[in-house]
């Protein structure tokens, strides 16, 4: 059997790519360890579509990204669940560190502006305006109204279905084990059921936690990047949700989404850890309540809501400076890696599937992806 591309991985960023491809006539073959969406790209509730106080090197695929996402469900022909509902930075303090507080929101407003995505300084009166149940310690927020959420699950199954009715083939429990290469270049894929499929062109590694020991494993190379396993929380409210906007913080660990059925996502950087025993993640009782108290200190309506789910069982790849590899594998001409998003690649899939498809059709690498080279990470003679 016999592909011109090949990718691994049926998270978002793999089922994206499949169909970018797919769409521009390719032949393409995807394979997935698991299931569609098994990982970081599934489980409930929705993700950010965020611009805002994103690592300045990714805006350039903000900027792309806000130009797909509205037409994307239209394009793929099945739904996202994505809503442009503006995002708040809140702000309570005066200086955060060296990079936050009201200190410094001019300059963050001012950088994310010129890079695509438009941004307020909002003083506490507009901010109530908007979200009129904030506590009394918020002064301020960064406010971009270009920022929302979408469904993950429904957007990765969306990009897989759009891409299979292209014409790509999408196998599911297909782990792959091997990695064949001559002169440089991949020729081959073996997958665990003992299957050789050869590559015409390209070999997309997009299985974002397995990325890192496929890598080490078939071509001998190490990416500083590792697994977390983020928590995520689902709250019921007595009432309606408190709050109609993405919601992050300058200073506290706290990202808020309302949800379609009234109630609220709590996330924003809280960890769960590893069960041997189960062979999965789980939650962190203290962790759970830490996030549900910084929640409730926030918006005080949050404080006596119900607490309906606590999932930390859908890993995460983190890179050592907190930006994605986007990358031709090194030492290999027609395999590239996509990895370490730690926790802020779901907005940019679309943008990034745009330009690696470009890249891995063209050979030509698109400026918005050199940011993201492994050679950042390799050492200097």
């Amino acid at each position: 059997m016999k592909h011109q591309f090949v990718i691994i991985g049926g998270g978002v960023h793999g089922c994206a790519a499949a169909w970018m491809l797919a769409d521009a006539g390719e032949d393409v073959l995807l394979l997935e360890a698991a299931g569609l969406a098994s990982g970081a790209s599934g489980g409930f509730g929705r993700r950010g579509v965020r611009g805002n106080r994103r690592d300045l090197r990714e805006l350039p695929l903000m900027r792309a990204a806000y130009r797909l996402w509205p037409t994307l469900a239209d394009r793929l022909g099945h739904d996202t669940g994505y809503r442009r509902t503006g995002g708040l930075n809140l702000i309570e303090q005066e200086t955060t560190g060296t990079r936050g507080g009201l200190v410094a929101a001019h300059a963050h407003a001012a950088a994310q502006t010129a890079q695509g995505v438009p941004t307020e300084v909002l003083d506490r009166d507009r901010v109530l305006d908007l979200e009129p149940h904030l506590g009394p310690a918020v002064r301020g927020a960064l406010y971009c109204p270009l920022d929302g959420t979408a469904d993950h699950t429904a957007t990765t199954t969306a990009f897989a279905a759009a891409a299979r009715e292209r014409g790509a083939a999408v196998r599911e429990h297909t782990p792959v084990t091997g990695v064949e290469r001559s002169g440089g270049r991949v020729t081959a894929v073996t997958t665990a059921g003992g299957e050789r499929i050869e590559v015409g062109r390209a070999l997309l590694v997009l299985n974002n936690t397995g990325a890192p020991d496929l890598l080490r494993d078939a071509f001998g190379v190490d990416l500083p990047v590792w697994r977390v396993l983020p928590q995520a929380l689902r709250v019921r409210p007595k009432a309606d949700p408190p709050m109609t906007h993405l919601i992050g913080h300058d200073h506290r660990s706290l990202s808020l989404k309302p949800l379609p059925d009234g109630s609220v996502m709590v996330s924003g950087g809280w960890r769960g850890r590893w069960n041997p025993d189960l062979g999965r993640g789980e939650p962190v009782e203290a962790n759970v309540r830490g996030n549900l108290a910084t929640a409730a200190e926030v918006y005080a309506a949050l404080a006596d809501a119900e607490l309906d789910l606590a999932d930390a069982s859908r890993p995460e790849s983190c890179s050592a400076d907190e930006i994605p590899v986007i990358d031709r594998v090194p030492g290999t001409a027609n395999a590239f890696v996509g990895t370490g998003w730690t926790g802020h690649g779901f907005a940019i899939a679309p943008a990034v599937a745009e330009a690696l498809a470009f890249w891995a059709r063209t050979g030509a690498r698109p400026d918005s992806l050199a940011p993201f080279t492994a050679a950042r990470f390799a050492r200097r003679p």
